[in-house]
């Protein structure tokens, strides 16, 4: 029996033993889908507290509850460790590392590199490799199959390799690990045919594509589509603000088109770990073609300045009460980078916290997922607590991230002025709430406090 009749057998009889190398946002849920599948799995991850705590039954992804992690772990196949030489054992692996951006927003692929030199010391023959991390397209076959080759292993032979981008979607409640597609690109035919007879078995649906590299650009694709589209309406918002339009109800028409509109929604920046790096891959290996994307640059252009009309907005806010930034005490409601998780990848409110700061304001923040974060001078910041009255004593409140839990009529009738970036108060119509992309309530305020003078 040959290496390919051999794994496919295991994977069949859910014999094969499975491994998951990097157990964060996206290798823990897939873990625990292969777990619920019937397979044993080994999850690996540098970070020697986490895997303590995974021992425990202690989770520190949202998306997967203490008990459902106890429940795994109570039936004995699930074994995280930091010790890469359990690749010995494994038959199949998949590798959900990071990729960020260096500081030159440059790929940083160095945490593959360091798995694929770790696979190279301890892999044994006739293994399943699948890159899940988002990257360029050429990664799976420039920066594991080519090594793999210079020892003399052929894939599709020797090993077996596939690319199958993540489409986490954190505190999604409708779309799941096991209910969202799962695109899979393999280097050969057999690759390809054992990544869906594997994943087949993990996720209600498999799309099989030609290659690694079509795999890989239909991640960059759906995250730039995003980025572009939500730039464009970040675009005229700024332009509805201008000429004294209500950017949110012209989106809300315009949504009753059956056909040909899609709405996107602006916001204070974009935050997470694909929709601010995915195009920057892609601008980036389409540069190495000699072909520059203006779309992508653009769009990324707005997006990154959308932090700095957030501060711009504060502050004309703030005028109207005859205050400046300097000095005020602003509180920034949510900091998470979307509703209802604690993750702050990238999240636009922290830039935002950091320019209040510059600028001289006395900020604080309230988030009841995100209860702390890290500055940039290193240090520790706290979420306040949920205190209304305390709330009070602000000059102004900044919504960043429209959490669920947020009661905002609440909010809005404490009278202290709210700038919402998101159209959290739709319907609120309360006069202290000044709305990202409409420019007629300050408008009318200021007129309002001429005649009071």
């Amino acid at each position: 029996m040959g290496r390919y009749e051999e794994l496919q057998q295991k994977i069949q009889m859910k014999t094969a033993k499975v491994g998951i190398i990097g157990l964060g946002y996206v290798g823990l849920p897939l873990a625990i889908e292969t777990l619920k599948s019937g397979y044993t799995v080994t999850g690996i991850d540098l970070h020697a507290g986490k895997v303590e705590n995974l021992k425990a039954g202690i989770s520190h992804v949202q998306d997967i509850s203490n008990e459902t992690l106890q429940e795994c772990m109570a039936e004995g196949r699930f074994f995280p460790t930091t010790d890469y030489s359990v690749l010995a054992e494994l038959d199949a692996i998949s590798i959900c590392v990071p990729t960020p951006l260096s500081p030159n927003q440059d790929p940083d692929t160095s945490y593959i590199i360091h798995v694929v030199d770790q696979i190279k010391t301890y892999m044994r023959q006739g293994m399943l490799i699948t890159l899940e991390s988002t990257t360029y397209p050429g990664t799976t076959e420039e920066l594991i199959q080519r090594e793999f080759e210079k020892l003399g292993l052929v894939a599709g032979v020797d090993f077996f390799l596939c690319y199958s981008p993540e489409r986490v979607d954190p505190g999604n409640r409708l779309f799941t690990t096991h209910n969202t597609p799962k695109i899979i690109g393999g280097t050969t035919e057999k690759c390809i045919e054992l990544g869906c007879l594997l994943y087949g078995n993990l996720v209600k649906t498999v799309v099989p594509v030609s290659s690694p590299k079509v795999a890989e650009m239909s991640k960059l694709l759906e995250n730039t589509f995003r980025s572009v589209n939500i730039a464009f309406m970040n675009e005229m918002a700024m332009m509805c603000d201008k000429m004294g339009i209500n950017v949110w109800e012209v989106i809300k028409a315009a949504s009753t088109k059956p056909f040909g509109f899609m709405p996107f929604y602006p916001g204070p920046g974009i935050g997470g770990h694909c929709i601010p790096l995915d195009p920057m891959y892609l601008s980036w290996k389409a540069k190495g073609f000699r072909f520059h994307s203006q779309f992508i640059e653009i769009a990324q252009s707005i997006n990154d300045n959308m932090p700095d009309y957030v501060l711009n907005k504060t502050s004309q806010v703030l005028n109207l009460y005859a205050k400046a930034i300097k000095n005020s005490k602003i509180l920034i409601l949510g900091m998470a980078y979307k509703p209802d998780v604690d993750d702050l990848r990238e999240s636009p409110g922290l830039e935002i916290y950091e320019l209040f700061a510059k600028n001289g304001a006395k900020v604080d923040y309230f988030d009841p997922y995100a209860t702390s974060f890290v500055d940039k001078e290193g240090h520790v910041v706290p979420s306040i607590d949920n205190d209304p009255e305390f709330f009070k004593t602000y000059d102004c409140m900044v919504l960043i991230t429209n959490h669920r839990s947020f009661d905002y009529q609440a909010l809005a009738d404490l009278g202290v002025a709210i700038i919402d970036t998101r159209n959290a108060f739709d319907g609120i119509t309360n006069a202290n709430i000044y709305k990202l992309g409409n420019a007629v309530a300050i408008r009318q305020e200021k007129e309002m406090v001429s005649m009071l003078a």
